[in-house]
């Protein structure tokens, strides 16, 4: 590809991008403005400065991306920004102190962001400080079992806290631990790959060679019986075996996975009270209604009245629903825009995992095509446990909804990671000079 080519291909991602953020920022100040009649009957009166932040903080993160990350994917910032800005509506429609906390956790993400993009220069330098990462993961992941700074909130202890600030330390574990699992599945591939024993005509997997997948299934269980939280048990376990899956393409490990989570849940349900009432609830929430049962109950019934269309931006009632903001803001979201939004927001996070399993199969480096698999997962897996929860297709579990859900800690995290997934895209997508070294550059396609 020629200079001129090249020069044009670099701006123009970055305006396509711009462009993006423009559309999604109209967006969310127009589902504002609508959100703020429906409730009040007026027009907003912070308007001006509410566009101001919004716009500032995009077009930061955005000159940001022009300087660090110039080749990057302009998708997966746009789609971040319009579900962020979608979930900041709901949270100020619900509760306006929560909605001014969201908006300082929306700045500190932001500034995660950009310094992640700074810090990590190339995604592949991370390979060599995996263990570093492991047992950074694994602490994090156990952090809330200490004494005195571990926190029991809603029957699963998730927190922490630290003086004034409550964060749940396995919002940042998924991303640590998907570093360290990209990086053993790229040095070991072939060998999960071909690590069989013949028995008969038969092959079965090679006792030895699952070792990896015994310990990610010991650590998903202790999370699950001294945390009570399925949702990370569930969230950690599936992001090894379909990182695994990838790697191998062996459908035997996917199969194993299965049958060992199920039989370790099946255990776990006998011993953990907390997690039993949680899918009695599934099953039949209507004789549990004045007790456990009511929360996801309200749910249907918010998204039942919300109909295809929806009750309107502010005119539904989603504060019947305890914890609304936060496990529950897919019901509120369904309510009050329909199943049109509904399934908007739900096409936003389908683009935002494609967009970075295309990254994945665009990479060379097989630790960056672990890694944006991983990434790509975490998001993928964390939306589906928590909408099949609010929708009964799974039992309910305590994880937040990607950038919509109100949560600090789960905000910066996700912001962290998509500063990675594109870290990823730049590095894959950046011109390199032939091997004539003068004049043409090459685009990866």
């Amino acid at each position: 590809m020629s200079v001129a080519s090249s020069t044009y291909r670099l701006p123009a991602r970055r305006r396509t991008e711009l462009g993006l953020i423009v559309l999604a920022v109209l967006l969310t100040a127009g589902l504002y403005v609508l959100a703020s009649l429906g409730k009040a009957g007026s027009l907003p009166a912070n308007i001006g400065p509410f566009l101001g932040i919004v716009c500032g903080l995009l077009l930061v993160a955005h000159l940001g991306m022009r300087k660090l990350a110039p080749y990057a994917d302009p998708i997966l910032l746009p789609s971040a920004a319009l579900l962020n800005g979608v979930g900041y509506v709901f949270i100020a429609r619900l509760d306006s102190h929560l909605a001014a906390l969201q908006a300082v956790w929306t700045g500190i993400g932001i500034g995660a962001f950009l310094l992640t993009l700074f810090v990590v220069r190339r995604a592949r330098d991370l390979e060599r400080y995996r263990y570093i990462f492991a047992l950074f993961g694994i602490g994090l992941l156990l952090m809330p079992l200490l004494p005195i700074v571990g926190q029991n909130i809603n029957g699963a202890r998730l927190w922490v806290r630290i003086g004034s600030v409550n964060f749940q330390p396995g919002e940042l574990a998924k991303i640590a631990l998907a570093i360290f699992f990209a990086s053993y599945m790229a040095e070991r591939s072939e060998v999960l790959k071909q690590g069989t024993l013949k028995v008969g005509r038969f092959l079965f997997i090679d006792p030895k060679y699952i070792a990896p997948v015994l310990v990610a299934w010991a650590l998903s269980l202790a999370i699950f019986f001294f945390e009570n939280d399925l949702g990370s048990s569930f969230l950690f376990f599936a992001l090894f075996i379909g990182m695994l899956w990838v790697a191998t393409g062996r459908n035997g490990y996917l199969a194993l996975g299965t049958v060992l989570f199920a039989g370790g849940s099946t255990f776990a349900l006998k011993v953990i009270g907390h997690a039993k009432s949680r899918v009695d609830v599934w099953l039949n929430p209507w004789p549990l209604y004045n007790t456990t049962g009511y929360q996801i109950v309200q749910g249907w019934f918010a998204m039942a009245a919300g109909g295809v269309f929806g009750d309107g931006p502010g005119l539904g009632s989603p504060q019947r629903i305890p914890e609304v903001a936060t496990d529950f803001i897919f019901a509120a979201i369904a309510e009050e825009l329909g199943l049109f939004g509904a399934a908007a927001v739900l096409i936003a996070y389908l683009l935002m995992v494609g967009t970075g399993l295309r990254i994945a199969i665009r990479c060379e480096h097989p630790f960056e095509k672990m890694l944006a698999t991983g990434l790509a997962l975490i998001i993928g897996v964390q939306t589906f446990v928590i909408v099949g929860g609010v929708t009964r297709l799974i039992p309910l579990t305590g994880i937040t909804l990607p950038f919509i859900s109100y949560g600090g800690s789960s905000l910066i995290a996700n912001y962290i990671l998509l500063a990675l997934l594109l870290r990823i895209s730049n590095d894959t997508s950046t011109p390199e000079m032939t091997p004539a070294g003068a004049s043409d550059l090459t685009v990866a396609s």
